[in-house]
């Protein structure tokens, strides 16, 4: 596997080694240069770079700090050691991490990144439970979940808009949930975030009806993010992206208001509450 064919979307360690070359040129960096600042061989780098070797965590920290990428070679190094993440995935992480604006909707659970730990621990465990992961795969993508929650306090504007059931679907029950609707209001007094209820009464008029991500970046252009049962899909067709836009667009209109939700978000916690006692 050479530079010319390695191919980014065929596998987490092919999407790192890509990012890193892309990255250090984009410093001006040979891989002499580079090897110097981290400290490790020039062959070492080279490796990495044509996804001949798979680099530390140590080794993606390091280069993070010296090409300014912001952590993105860490997500992409995540999505490698843990082969249980959903396929298409490791597409996606780079370019969130670069995101000016993010726009998600949900209909089921709280979105990743702004999950509470506690939320994020119990549907991991279910996971394993059920023997679709073992306890390490759980534990690294708690990790990795971490490492996407930066995100919060550096892009400047994350708008959620979520379905009702995902405030009234019990994960972890009640003392769980109790603490995440918790967090939910305690990021709304964020800035940089918006969280909006789509109430059951939309029904079937509803603009949307599967869990979308759309991503606005640096130059202005928009990437959308979607899944299946077996893998992601990252869309980077304009048009098709257009379309998803002029949905989410209606879906903000329709929706209830921020203070709205927030007073919703409240009310369900507080029923909750009561029931936990």
């Amino acid at each position: 596997m050479n530079r010319r064919t390695l191919d980014p979307t065929s596998s987490p360690l092919a999407a790192l080694a890509v990012q890193l070359r892309r990255s250090r040129e984009a410093q001006g960096l040979t891989q002499v240069a580079l090897g110097k600042l981290l400290q490790y061989s020039n062959a070492y780098i080279s490796n990495v770079e044509t996804a001949k070797e798979a680099p530390s965590l140590k080794f993606v920290q390091l280069a993070d700090e010296v090409l300014g990428t912001s952590g993105s070679l860490e997500l992409l190094w995540w999505s490698w050691k843990n082969g249980a993440l959903i396929p298409g995935f490791a597409e996606y992480t780079p370019k969130e991490r670069e995101a000016i604006a993010i726009r998600l909707f949900e209909t089921d659970m709280v979105p990743g990144i702004l999950q509470h730990p506690a939320y994020a621990a119990v549907y991991e465990s279910a996971i394993v439970q059920r023997g679709e992961a073992t306890r390490e795969q759980a534990d690294e993508r708690l990790s990795l979940l971490a490492v996407r929650q930066r995100l919060l306090g550096r892009t400047p504007a994350i708008h959620a808009v979520l379905d009702e059931g995902v405030l009234r679907r019990p994960i972890g029950g009640p003392a769980v949930m109790v603490t995440q609707l918790g967090h939910l209001e305690a990021l709304t007094d964020r800035t940089n975030v918006v969280i909006q209820i789509a109430p059951y009464q939309l029904a079937e008029h509803r603009p949307l009806s599967h869990p979308v991500t759309l991503l606005t970046l640096p130059n202005r252009s928009m990437v959308g993010y979607t899944e299946t049962l077996q893998r992601g899909y990252l869309e980077q067709d304009a048009e098709t992206v257009a379309k998803w836009a002029g949905r989410y667009d209606r879906l903000q209109v329709d929706a209830m208001t921020r203070t709205e939700s927030l007073a919703m978000i409240r009310e369900v916690r507080k029923e909750l509450e009561h029931h936990a006692r």
